[in-house]
């Protein structure tokens, strides 16, 4: 299935002057938006790509206070109340992201790339920053010079807001690469972004995550079962000891032969998955237990009951047979028996 294709309505770039540890941060800004041409759509394109398969994003949505985070003001007086151009958007980011990295010890300069997107259902801006690299080129005449070009493979600061589910009061809309320690805090910053970690939902999603990988693989059932008794106990260890799941650490540990397979499920955008939160053990608990009901019975089981045969699901009847009744259990069936 092809994916959707992206039209980049307005794109810039400006320059963010900062070495890590000094305190001082400046811009060299460009004075207009560039017109939109084939380079620029495959750079775009490419860094949206990216930024879309890199695992452990962080979630969330604006914070309230627009004084002290006013990139939705900014956002909002141009997409909304058309009171400025892109440029003056671009401008007004720029600057609070100077400020932003000020603040941060550790953060450092780079082309800061702007971009409003729309792939036929969804509006998105994203900001990314992006570095040089020297690389080499041979000429028409063979020689071989020096290149400088835009370093793609360490795509290190880069956030989007879903503009589109922003406006529709969506609750979570804004997302940014998490797994760069501190740096990634003042970036979330700047996008004044609440982060929000529900526990239980991202637990939730992870499980899915394994079950799909489980799927992917093509898993018999002795696999599959020892895939998903291996993540339960993983997870419930990190549960018990209040310990932040690390997606890298995770798929290193259960799919240790093809990690990079791994870290792509768990990057699909349907899921939306967050790095960094303590698993609920009662959404964990599905990897290795069924729960059902009607309204005269409930059923929870493990999935080995189904292994050892004290489960069994006849799909043809559409029935599920019990065995190894536990002697209380019988005895009161056995009386309500002789009741009737």
């Amino acid at each position: 299935m092809n994916a959707p294709h992206n039209q980049i309505t307005d794109f810039i770039v400006h320059k963010l002057i900062k070495e890590p540890h000094q305190r001082v941060a400046t811009t060299d800004p460009r004075k207009e938006p560039l017109a939109i041409n084939p380079t620029i759509e495959r750079l775009v394109n490419q860094i949206h790509k990216l930024y879309a398969e890199r695992m452990g994003k962080g979630y969330g949505r604006f914070e309230a206070n627009e004084d002290e985070y006013p990139s939705q003001k900014y956002i909002r007086r141009h997409l909304i109340d058309r009171q400025t151009t892109f440029l003056e958007l671009s401008l007004e980011l720029m600057e609070h992201l100077r400020a932003r990295a000020e603040r941060e010890a550790l953060a450092r300069g780079g082309y800061v790339l702007i971009a409003l997107i729309n792939n036929g259902a969804t509006d998105f801006l994203l900001v990314a920053i992006v570095t040089e690299v020297l690389g080499a080129a041979i000429t028409e005449g063979k020689d071989v010079v020096d290149s400088v070009h835009l370093d793609m493979s360490q795509l290190r600061v880069a956030g989007r807001v879903d503009l589109t589910a922003w406006q529709t009061g969506a609750e979570r809309y804004i997302s940014f690469l998490k797994n760069r320690g501190d740096v990634a805090e003042y970036f979330q910053l700047f996008l004044g972004c609440n982060d929000l970690l529900i526990a239980l939902e991202e637990s939730k999603k992870l499980v899915i995550g394994l079950e799909r990988l489980a799927d992917e693989m093509n898993l018999d059932s002795e696999k599959r079962d020892r895939l998903l008794n291996t993540g339960h106990q993983y997870l419930e260890e990190l549960s018990k000891t209040k310990t932040p799941v690390s997606l890298d650490a995770l798929t290193n540990h259960l799919w240790p032969d093809d990690p990079e397979a791994f870290r792509k499920i768990l990057a699909a955008e349907d899921l939306s998955l967050s790095d960094g939160f303590v698993p609920d053990r009662r959404a964990i608990r599905a990897l290795v237990k069924f729960e059902g009901k009607s309204r005269f019975w409930k059923l929870n089981f493990d999935r080995q009951a189904l292994r050892c045969g004290d489960l069994r699901y006849d799909k043809k009847t559409d029935t599920i047979v019990l065995s190894s009744i536990p002697d209380e259990l019988r005895k009161e069936l056995l009386d309500e028996e002789d009741d009737d």
